[in-house]
């Protein structure tokens, strides 16, 4: 450990030391469900695991909504607080609409975010949950920035659900007021497989 004082870094320099971080990592390449099915055949546990882990699209292909294309589906958001029912936003309809629906939050609670799509056709690697918060009237720079690694889902007719670990809401009267919040669901090859925006706002209690 060095004995010079640490020198902060400015937003714009952690914003180019995580793209420089991102542009260095090269994710696996993709593979269908059959080519991971054949490989390794001669292993038997790993053959095993492979056919717990794929479990329905082992049968053929797996389509839940045949008129859509995609392989990911999302379609809810949730921010769950314990002993509170769970605030949801449906992301299958207009979601420039999402704004008008703001989550009231009591400042100081811990919640969670739980995220639940569909995937179908192929299994999907690396999926990724990145949300951006910027408080209403400082739109340029995030107060607060997560990215969550979702991981790899097979196809299934049900819906699959990722929560990410606990967060503490802000409190104070600093921290009151309206936020908006860029949500993203990607993957390692930057497939978007939804973008939104939404909004809650921070009050003393949550009938304040």
């Amino acid at each position: 450990m060095s004995g010079e004082p640490e020198v902060a870094r400015t937003p714009e320099e952690e914003e180019t030391e995580e793209e420089e971080i991102k542009s260095s990592y090269r994710p696996p390449p993709e593979k269908t469900i059959e080519e991971i099915l054949a490989a390794d055949q001669e292993d038997e546990s790993l053959r095993k695991y492979k056919e717990a882990l794929l479990g329905q699209a082992q049968a053929g292909t797996v389509i839940v909504e045949p008129d859509d294309p995609r392989k990911v589906i999302v379609k809810k958001l949730a921010l769950c607080v314990t002993d509170r029912a769970d605030l949801e936003l449906d992301l299958t309809g207009d979601l420039t609409d999402l704004k008008k629906q703001v989550f009231i939050i009591k400042e100081g609670v811990q919640y969670r975010i739980r995220i639940d799509f569909i995937v179908q056709r192929e299994i999907v690697h690396g999926l990724k949950y990145v949300q951006k918060t910027y408080r209403i009237g400082v739109p340029v720079v995030p107060v607060d920035k997560m990215t969550h690694m979702v991981g790899s889902y097979p196809p299934k007719t049900e819906i699959q659900s990722y929560t990410t670990p606990p967060e503490d809401a802000p409190s104070g009267m600093m921290a009151r007021g309206a936020y908006t919040v860029n949500s993203l669901f990607t993957d390692d090859d930057k497939n978007i497989h939804l973008q939104w925006e939404w909004s809650f706002e921070i009050k003393k209690d949550w009938k304040d």
